[in-house]
């Protein structure tokens, strides 16, 4: 397990979001904050390079004129993302939490790829910097990050709340299993009202499952209560979360039988989008 975590900022409405759940992991577990901000690679690299579409012929005084502005807008961008980072630092600052700035250029999903090895989890707002024009979709980098990470992906809902109430989603599977012993040992949950659920029939197999993943957290000192919910499980889970107030959902990244459809391909968006509180993704 490492010390730090890693958080993604952009500058949109869910940076904020980012930052103040970073801050509260980060106290409760004890960890500094990496926070990360990531140039394209035509924002850092000058854009679209316009002075490469001017047809032969053209004056050499706008063609100089051009590469000057790609150049510019080149600048502004790397401004633009310095200051990101120092607003997010801000943050952290003031809830006394040791923070580190890393501005990097290229391709976010290779970003995460190259630096999760050192960082026990990535924290992810739900949406990007459309997000005040898209709010019915997810942010587009999220789905490609989902499918790269290989450690814990936090996403944030849109604002902060203090967690108190945290579900989990089971259903058996090994990745399961992982988000339940990685929910035991955190001390991120450590005095949390926590209930574990399944979605499906209430069979013998099911109950049994639910026994030993709630024996599972009791042991590392948990209050837990489960449940078996009928229904399917995008619709299921959503509901229970609205209807008992759940701060937090905390689900394995990959599953067999229903619940693995809500991490393969449209289903898995669906669950994402429609959740109003924070994602905690285990693989």
């Amino acid at each position: 397990m490492t010390d730090k975590i890693i958080a993604l900022v952009d500058g949109s409405t869910y940076s904020r979001s980012v930052c103040d759940h970073a801050a509260w992991i980060a106290g409760r577990g004890g960890y500094s904050v990496e926070l990360m901000h990531v140039l394209g690679r035509r924002e850092g690299s000058g854009g679209s390079n316009l002075s490469g579409a001017i047809a032969l012929g053209a004056r050499t005084a706008l063609l100089n004129e051009l590469s000057a502005l790609d150049e510019q807008r080149a600048k502004l961008a790397i401004h633009r993302g310095r200051a990101i980072l120092e607003d997010a630092k801000g943050i952290l600052d003031e809830a006394s939490i040791e923070v580190s700035e890393h501005l990097r250029h290229g391709d976010l999903v290779e970003a995460i790829s190259e630096t999760e090895n050192r960082a026990e989890m990535i924290l992810v707002g739900k949406r990007g910097e459309a997000a005040d024009f898209a709010k019915g979709h997810l942010g587009s980098n999220l789905d490609r990050v989902v499918r790269v990470a290989t450690k814990p992906l936090f996403v944030a809902s849109r604002a902060f709340r203090p967690i108190e109430k945290v579900l989990i989603a089971y259903d058996g599977s090994e990745s399961a299993m992982r988000a339940v012993d990685y929910t035991a040992r955190s001390e991120i949950y450590a005095g949390l009202s926590i209930r574990i659920v399944t979605v499906g029939p209430d069979t013998e197999t099911a109950r049994k499952r639910l026994e030993d993943a709630e024996a599972m957290l009791k042991a590392a000192g948990h209050a837990v209560e489960s449940a078996i919910l009928p229904g399917q499980p995008e619709e299921a889970l959503g509901t229970h979360i609205e209807d008992e107030g759940f701060d937090h959902l905390v689900m394995g990244a990959s599953g067999h039988s229903r619940l693995r459809k809500l991490f393969v391909g449209s289903t898995s968006l669906e669950m994402m989008r429609t959740c109003k509180v924070p994602i905690l993704l285990v693989r």
